[in-house]
C-alpha cells in the first residue's frame, strides 16, 4: 500500500476529452472518480467495495480483492489513465503474495526487451503480457510512459 507514481500525460483518456483537471470543482472530481471506477469495472477486474476518489492528479483506490495480482492490475488500470499522476493504494488483499515490480516503458522498449532486462530471458515476454491483461490486448502495443507489472518468476 502507498503512493505509486505514473506519467500524467500518458495513458488512456478515460476522464473526459480535453478537460483541464487542474481547474475542477468538487463535483468534477467526484465525476472523475466515478469514471475511473467505470473504467476498472469495464475491464472485469475483481474487487469488492471498489471506491475511487480523484483530487488534483491523485486517484485514491479503496476496496478488497483476493489476490495481489488483481490489486496491482486495478492500480495500473487507474494509474495508466491520462491526468492521473499517482495512485494512493488503499486496497486490502485477502491472500498475501509476493508483489510485482512496476516498470515504466521508455521509447524503444518491447516486451521482449523488458523481459531480457528483468528476467535475463527475452522469451519470457509472455509472462509480462499475461500479467498485464486485460489492460494489454496485444504484446506489440505498449507506449512510453505506460507502467507495467513485472511479476516475480515462480520458484
Amino acid at each position: 500500500m502507498g503512493l505509486i507514481k505514473f506519467v500524467k500525460e500518458a495513458g488512456a483518456k478515460v476522464l473526459g476529452k480535453d478537460k483541464d483537471l487542474t481547474k475542477t470543482e468538487d463535483f468534477q472530481e467526484l465525476r472523475q472518480g466515478n469514471l475511473l471506477m467505470q473504467h476498472v469495472m469495464g475491464l472485469g477486474l475483481e474487487i469488492d467495495d471498489l471506491k475511487i476518489t480523484y483530487d488534483d492528479g491523485v486517484a485514491s483506490v479503496f476496496g478488497k480483492t483476493e489476490s495481489q495480482a488483481e490489486r496491482e492490475k486495478v492500480i495500473l488500470a487507474v494509474g495508466n489513465t491520462k491526468d492521473v499522476e499517482s495512485v494512493d493504494d488503499m486496497i486490502q488483499v485477502v491472500k498475501a503474495e509476493p508483489e510485482a515490480v512496476y516498470y515504466t516503458v521508455i521509447s524503444g522498449d518491447s516486451l521482449s526487451k523488458i523481459a531480457k532486462a528483468q528476467y535475463g530471458d527475452a522469451m519470457k515476454y509472455p509472462l509480462i503480457f499475461e500479467a498485464n491483461q486485460p489492460m494489454l490486448t496485444d504484446p506489440d502495443k505498449i507506449y512510453p510512459g505506460q507502467v507495467l507489472r513485472i511479476p516475480p518468476l515462480e520458484a
